[in-house]
């Protein structure tokens, strides 16, 4: 059997319509304005990770996680992270879990130049099993971005495998294939320490960046794959010409799950954490800055056109 994402039981189509209608209702603003400064508010959770990180007994990563998610999409915003307030719900509060979570929360915090300023707890025994870590960033908009045009440069910085994302899918190909997270795989080692790898935060580089070049739009790869790109711009065409080398952990999941290539693409960052879209003699400067700090590369250009492809692995989404 061939597995999916809206097999496994996420359908990112679906998603994209519940937040399109929610947005109808409620209107599409994402940032206000205080005396004539402009901020922007980010929210989001670690997801089913959280799973891994119970089955594992390691709680010590998964608030690197919740921090990063939410930094990350301040950066695409153009916004500079400044404070963040995180939400923990619990099955039964439990003190040492509790702790260890805290740890990658600070720790995140600490890599993000950000302060925790406060935070809610719940007890949720008919709700919750194990716990739930959300959170909410907010970020000063410091960056304009310029119009993307044709010809523009697409930059893509590594990720640190899988991140928050697509955790659903992957491990019920695991389940399926008679693994736990305790078992080794020759190529990744324990199955559940390489799930667990913290979302990597990009908001050092980001800022580098931003403060020596015009940059035309970020996307953060996270669920839905390649489709973030889209929301950069709807009236253009991403062409990933040379994607990034995805690490050995995605190559098990397709292999494994008999995975056809469009839907990893769709379903998982595939090695490329953040997208950066900018002007083509603006390039030589933005990878010597970016790969002071991470992994970066020239992974395509934008043409004229709409919706994303990979030519070499003759993907298209529209």
């Amino acid at each position: 059997m061939e597995f999916t994402y809206a097999k496994a039981g996420v359908d990112i189509d679906k998603e994209e319509d519940v937040v399109k209608n929610v947005l109808d209702i409620l209107g599409r603003k994402n940032r206000i304005e205080v005396n004539g400064m402009k901020f922007v508010l980010c929210t989001d959770g670690v997801g089913s990770k959280v799973i891994v990180a119970n089955e594992m007994k390691k709680w010590d990563t998964i608030g690197i996680d919740c921090i990063a998610m939410n930094v990350n999409d301040c950066l695409v915003l153009g916004a500079r992270p400044l404070a963040f307030v995180d939400y923990l719900a619990m099955e039964k509060m439990d003190v040492e879990k509790a702790k260890e979570i805290a740890k990658g929360l600070k720790k995140g915090a600490e890599e993000s130049g950000i302060e925790i300023i406060g935070g809610e707890t719940a007890t949720l025994p008919e709700i919750i099993r194990g716990f739930d870590l959300a959170g909410t960033c907010l970020g000063i908009i410091e960056k304009k971005f310029n119009e993307i045009k044709e010809g523009d440069i697409i930059i893509g910085l590594k990720s640190n495998g899988l991140h928050s994302n697509g955790y659903t899918l992957a491990r019920k190909v695991f389940k399926e294939n008679g693994y736990s997270f305790q078992d080794e795989i020759e190529e990744i080692g324990v199955i559940g320490n390489e799930l667990l790898k913290p979302t990597r935060i990009y908001v050092k580089e980001i800022l580098h960046l931003w403060n020596e070049i015009d940059i035309k739009g970020i996307a953060h790869i996270t669920g839905g794959g390649l489709r973030k790109l889209k929301r950069v711009n709807q009236e253009v065409c991403f062409c990933i010409e040379e994607p990034m080398q995805p690490q050995p952990i995605f190559k098990i999941i397709q292999k494994l799950g008999k995975i056809s290539d469009k839907e990893m693409y769709q379903t998982f960052n595939m090695g490329m954490g953040m997208a950066i879209i900018l002007s083509r003699e603006d390039v030589d400067t933005a990878l010597d800055i970016l790969n002071k700090y991470v992994e970066a590369k020239i992974v395509g250009m934008v043409k004229k056109g709409k919706g994303v492809e990979i030519p070499k692995l003759k993907i298209y989404v529209n």
